[in-house]
C-alpha cells in the first residue's frame, strides 16, 4: 500500500505539472498588464476555465494551424492574431518563457510529491500537501519570471491550505494541529510584514501574502518546524544573492525573486515535520 501511494502521488504531481507551465505564461507579466490571452504564436487560449486549464501547447500549436494575422497573413513566433482595430496582445513573448520551453515542470513536480508522499505516509494532510503542490510551483514560476507573487494565488492559497488542514484535523490519524498551524500563518505572515515595512525595496508585499500560507503550512508541525522552513528559505536566498555577487552578476542592490526560495525552504521543513510526526 504504501508504494502505490507513492507511486499515486508521483503520477498527481506529474499529471498536475503539465498543466502548470500555461498558467505560468499567461501569468507572468507586469502589474500594470493584464493576463496574456494567445499563444506566443498568437493563437487565442481557449478550453476549460476560459483557457487557464490545458497542456503547454495550445490547440492549434499542438495541430500545427497556423496563427494568422489581420490581414490573412501568417503570424510568426511573438506575434499576435487578432482581428482589425482589436488591441494587441499586452507583452510580448519574449518576456516569459514560452509554456512549451518548460518541460521540466511535470517531472519537478512530481519529484515534489513522491517526496511529500513518502516522507508523510498514508495520514490525511497528505491530501493538502499534494493539492497545493501545483500551486507552488506555479508561484515559484511566476516569481521567477516576473518577479511577481499574483494576489490571486497567494491569498486563495492561503485560505485553501487553512480550511484543507482543518478539514484533514477531523479525520483520524492526523499528524499536525490545526490552531498551531493558524497561528504559524499569522505569525510567518506578521514577522514578513514588519521585513516590508523595515526594508520594502528587499521585501516584495507578495512575499507577506505567500508567507500567510507558507506560515500554515509549516505550523501544522510546530513552531519548531515553522521556524526552521523559514530560516531555510532565508537561507537559501542568501546563498543565491551571495553567490550572483560573488560572481559579478549582481550587486547589493539588485532585486531578486524570493518567493522559491520561501517555498523551497518551507517544503524542506514541511518533510523533516511529516517525517519527525511519523509513527
Amino acid at each position: 500500500m504504501y508504494a502505490t501511494l507513492i507511486a499515486a502521488a508521483a503520477l498527481w504531481g506529474a499529471v498536475a505539472g503539465l498543466f502548470v507551465p500555461r498558467a505560468a505564461y499567461r501569468l507572468s507579466v507586469e502589474p500594470e498588464e493584464e493576463w496574456r490571452d494567445a499563444c506566443p504564436a498568437g493563437h487565442p487560449f481557449t478550453g476549460p476555465a476560459q483557457g487557464w486549464i490545458g497542456g503547454a501547447r495550445c490547440a492549434a500549436c499542438a495541430t500545427a494551424v497556423p496563427a494568422r494575422t489581420a490581414e490573412g497573413e501568417g503570424a510568426g513566433e511573438g506575434t499576435a492574431a487578432r482581428e482589425p482595430d482589436a488591441p494587441a496582445t499586452t507583452a510580448p513573448a519574449a518576456e516569459a518563457p514560452a509554456p512549451c520551453s518548460q518541460p521540466l515542470v511535470p517531472l519537478v513536480s512530481a519529484l515534489v510529491c513522491t517526496a511529500l508522499a513518502a516522507a508523510t505516509g498514508p495520514r490525511p494532510e497528505l491530501a493538502v500537501w499534494l493539492l497545493i503542490t501545483p500551486i507552488a510551483v506555479l508561484l515559484a514560476l511566476v516569481d521567477r519570471n516576473v518577479h511577481r507573487l499574483p494576489d490571486q494565488l497567494t491569498l486563495p492559497l492561503a485560505a485553501a491550505a487553512a480550511a484543507l488542514l482543518g478539514l484533514a484535523a477531523l479525520l483520524p490519524g492526523d499528524g499536525g494541529s490545526w490552531p498551531t498551524a493558524l497561528l504559524g500563518g499569522l505569525a510567518l505572515g506578521a514577522a514578513y510584514f514588519v521585513l516590508f515595512l523595515i526594508h520594502p525595496n528587499g521585501m516584495g508585499f507578495g512575499d507577506v501574502k505567500l508567507a500567510l500560507s507558507l506560515g500554515v503550512v509549516l505550523g501544522w508541525y510546530g513552531w519548531a518546524v515553522l521556524f526552521a522552513g523559514a530560516f531555510a528559505g532565508f537561507l537559501l536566498g542568501s546563498l543565491y544573492g551571495l553567490g550572483l555577487m560573488a560572481l559579478r552578476r549582481a550587486s547589493r542592490k539588485t532585486a531578486i525573486p524570493f518567493g522559491p526560495f520561501m517555498i523551497v525552504g518551507a517544503l524542506a521543513g514541511v518533510l523533516l515535520g511529516a517525517l519527525a510526526a511519523a509513527p
